[in-house]
Parts: structure tokens; sequence; C-alpha cells
């Protein structure tokens, strides 16, 4: 009865509440984050380093702000999904549903993929490569079979549900949120159940989302930088779906600003 009795309560909580956040994390640095080569849909697992800050970077600003999830959601990349294990554990919240969408992958880089981002800018300079990375048009060449990470990605078992009519050789920025616009509105919906969410995703996917949630135009979101790992948080009105406010990150502000002009450069 006890149990019951606390349930009961809990679910008349919920119902008082008019807001609720939602949490977004770029998942921690892949072993090609480390080799500075451009990853896109190849699937790279995380680093040593990356395993690291999804636990003392993500998990542990999660736990000292207090927060709780009903549910995640990642992408197919095994990435993502090693970072929502890493956090989950540290959270003692392993239970919790995970939906893992494909709509949620990284940005196909095309046959930039595994080259080195240097070596790239020393060949065509880094005006270009630039341009391949934040430009909201900016379209790499598509990936073809000379590249050497064609085959693993064409016949990656985890992207079986996607249609062969929307398996990308390249992506540009304004595709990718074409892709990620109609998960935005199901995870909209659950916000506004109540749902408390966190969502692991990738760097352009996190700005996809960004732009997406605050009607952001192509120019403000082009210099958005996404650190791995920090938890970044919007609050919404659950009754209109508004936002209250701005993003917030969670965590140390000098470290957040670095971590962001390390994303914002091209690296050695």
């Amino acid at each position: 009865m006890r149990e019951l009795s606390e349930l009961l309560q809990y679910q008349a909580n919920r119902l008082m509440v008019k807001s609720n956040q939602l949490v977004l994390v770029r998942h921690g640095e892949s072993e090609f984050n480390l080799k500075n080569l451009f990853c896109g849909w190849h699937d790279a697992p995380l680093s040593a380093g990356g395993i690291e800050e999804a636990r003392s970077v993500a998990a542990a600003n999660l736990n000292r702000a207090k927060m709780t999830f009903d549910k995640v959601y990642c992408s197919k990349l095994c990435r993502s999904r090693e970072t929502v294990e890493v956090i989950l554990s540290e959270m003692k919240c392993s239970f919790l549903p995970i939906v893992s969408d494909w709509r949620l992958n990284e940005r196909h880089y095309g046959n930039l993929t595994g080259i080195n981002k240097r070596a790239l800018a020393n060949e065509y300079g880094e005006e270009m490569v630039q341009c391949w990375r934040r430009n909201y048009d900016g379209l790499p060449p598509a990936i073809d079979t000379s590249n050497i990470y064609y085959y693993q990605i064409a016949n990656n078992p985890a992207f079986q549900e996607v249609p062969p009519t929307e398996f990308p050789l390249t992506e540009s920025m304004r595709m990718c949120v074409d892709r990620v616009s109609p998960v935005w509105l199901e995870i909209k919906k659950d916000i506004q159940k109540g749902t408390r969410l966190l969502v692991v995703v990738h760097g352009t996917i996190a700005r996809s989302l960004i732009k997406l949630i605050e009607d952001m135009t192509e120019e403000q979101i082009e210099k958005v930088n996404i650190p791995n790992c920090v938890p970044m948080i919007y609050d919404f009105n659950i009754k209109t779906g508004k936002l209250n406010g701005g993003l917030k990150y969670l965590g140390d502000l000098e470290y957040i600003e670095k971590m962001k002009k390390k994303v914002a450069a091209i690296g050695d």
C-alpha cells in the first residue's frame, strides 16, 4: 500500500509540474577525434579519454546537479551508445529505456571520412576545410569505393533500418537539419508529456537540434561549437512547448570555453 501511495503522489506531483528540461550531451572523444580525423558515419569507438569524459564531465556534472531522467535518445553509432552506457552506469540508472535512431547519426562527411583535418588544410587551405566543417551548405565530396571506410559504413548492420533512398553519401548541415527535424518533433512531444529526456548525440546533430529549438539563423548556428560531454540544458513550458530562457551549460565555465575553442580549431 505504501508503494502505491508513493506512486500516486509521484504522479500527482508530475501533473503539477509546469516546466520540463531537456539535456543534450555530445558523446565523449572518439578514436577518430583523438587522431583529428573526419569521422561521420564511420563507427569509431570512444577513446580512453572519451570514456573518462563521459564519467568525469558528463555524469559527474549531471549527478552534481541531481538530474534524473525517464528516457534516453542516442544514435546508432557506438560512440553515442557507449557514452550513454557510461553516463547511466555512473548515475545508477542503466535500466532506463533507450531509443536508438539512425536519424540522430552524425553528419556524413563523404570522402573526407578518415582523413586528417590538418593534412586537408595543408592541401586545400584552411578556408576550404572550414567551409566543409562549418558552412551551412558546405558539402564534402561524396564517399566512393576508393575510400577505405566505404564498405564498413555501407555494410554496418547497425544501419539496416536506413531506407536505401535515404542512405547518405555526403551531407551538408542543411541536410542534417532536415534529417533531424522529424526526430525533434518526437522529442518535443515527449517533453510536453513531462518525460525527462537525456539526448546523447554528435557535434553537428547537437547543433542541428539547437538550431531547431532556438530557431537560429544559418549564420548563427555556423558559429556554435559543441564540446564533448558537457551537459547542455533547455527548460520548456510543458503546456506551450516554448522555451523558458536560453541554453545553460553544466560544468566549469573556464573548461567549457577552452573545449569550445578546441572544437572550433582545425587542430594538428
